[in-house]
């Protein structure tokens, strides 16, 4: 009698082949579809570093660095508008060839993105007993997925420099009341005056020092860019700096800032200023506010990531390479999801994941890489316009008020009944 053919064993959730198997399809996916995303960025062709580096070619001639001017279909005329220690920073890279220069910017882009991404996740990971080789891989492929990190590759963009200056600096050395706690916020309030929002958040939650080492590094680095070039650093405190027109249209789409959302309600005409301040003091006060809750309650990346927000909503110019405070938001949405574990949470399960992977999708799709805002000022005009136009500034103020402060809760180990789950600092 023929022996009955053995079946083959079914794979399960408990197969670890099977698992390998299901991880490795899903980075195949996320590495597949990247293309895609960056395809419309192709169009930019490191435009932003384009201008850097023929504005640095420029200055080298000996002209006032302030002068150099591109025309650019979409906003008219474009200027360098960095301070003048950003000017030093670059500098250098102007030595060289271009290829060679965007391939640095490239790689050291990546590579930011890459560190930045495993000290915010790499927490999390030890905290849910994750695979920490698989979900470090899709988080980072998810972060390079971003809108506004594609803008920043593609535009060739110093973003993510100032990114890990800050994070370096609030994640780290201050929690850890380190001597040098502060230079990193200085240092990117020095390259691109955005950070400065960090030295606010350093003062309202009473870290002195920290606040004044960032103060005093941001002011020596000025002065330095000073002593350097004086023509052009007064020039630049003194007329530059509040000029807003230097750096496009405020009504384009991709500013997605207060004064961007404004902006389209009354184009071609600017908003009253008065009515904008009135509603990026709310904003601001009510966003630093829960920064400082956040920080006081022992939840670090909670404070700077509204903090981040913050500086986004109230900048009159925050164009979609700079929003990249939707990153650690959606890290937060996802830790509190997971450790939201009990059943009487099952319902704020759902709403934290929900908002989580909404947020996810938003700035992976983004505001301008699949739409052709036009080269004239339109006026918002309905509903869905609005919301289209305005999608990052809506996801701000939502995340402003949703975004959960993480708190230290007891859980009960083998070595120890009542050990504290801590959350980073």
């Amino acid at each position: 009698m023929p022996a009955e053919p053995i079946a083959p064993p079914a794979v399960t959730d408990d197969d670890p082949g099977g698992r390998t198997v299901r991880r490795l399809v899903a980075i195949v996916a996320l590495v597949a579809v990247l293309p895609a995303l960056y395809l419309p960025g192709r169009v930019h062709d490191f435009f932003d570093l384009k201008i850097y580096m023929s504005a640095m070619d420029w200055w080298t001639a000996g002209h006032p660095l302030y002068d150099y001017v591109q025309p650019d279909r979409v906003q008219g005329e474009l200027y360098f508008t960095y301070p003048p220690f950003s000017a030093l920073l670059l500098w250098p890279f102007g030595l060289l060839r271009l290829g060679a220069t965007v391939a640095i910017f490239t790689v050291l882009t990546v590579a930011a993105v890459v560190l930045t991404t495993r000290w915010l996740v790499t927490p999390v990971i030890a905290r849910h007993n994750l695979p920490r080789t698989f979900t470090l891989t899709v988080a980072v492929l998810l972060v390079l997925a971003v809108e506004s990190t594609r803008e920043t590759i593609t535009f060739g963009q110093i973003n993510m420099l100032l990114v890990v200056l800050i994070l370096a600096d609030l994640l780290f050395a201050v929690p850890q009341a380190r001597r040098w706690a502060g230079v990193g916020v200085g240092l990117a309030t020095a390259l691109k005056l955005f950070p400065g929002i960090f030295i606010v958040y350093l003062l309202a939650t009473r870290r002195w020092r920290a606040a004044a080492v960032a103060s005093a590094t941001a002011a020596a680095a000025t002065l330095l860019a000073a002593a350097v070039a004086p023509g052009d650093s007064w020039r630049f405190w003194t007329q530059e700096l509040w000029d807003n027109d230097r750096v496009g249209r405020t009504d384009y789409t991709g500013n997605q800032s207060l004064f961007g959302l404004l902006s389209r309600f009354t184009a071609p005409e600017k908003p009253d200023r008065l009515l904008w301040l009135l509603v990026v003091a709310v904003v601001a006060g009510y966003g630093l506010w829960r920064a400082v809750r956040a920080a006081r309650a022992g939840d670090g990346l909670t404070g700077l990531t509204l903090t981040g927000l913050v500086g986004a909503l109230v900048s009159p110019i925050t164009w979609t390479h700079h929003i990249y405070w939707f990153v650690p938001a959606v890290v937060l949405l996802a830790d509190a999801a997971l450790r939201a574990n009990r059943p009487q949470e099952f319902r704020r399960r759902q709403w934290l994941a929900g908002l989580a992977i909404g947020t996810a999708a938003l700035i992976i799709y983004g505001v301008v890489s699949f739409h052709d805002w036009g080269v004239a000022p339109v006026r918002t005009d309905d509903p869905v316009d609005f919301l289209l136009r305005n999608g990052y500034v809506l996801l701000s103020l939502l995340l402003l008020v949703v975004l959960p402060v993480r708190v230290a809760r007891p859980t009960r180990t083998v070595e120890k009944s009542h050990q504290m789950d801590t959350t980073p600092q």
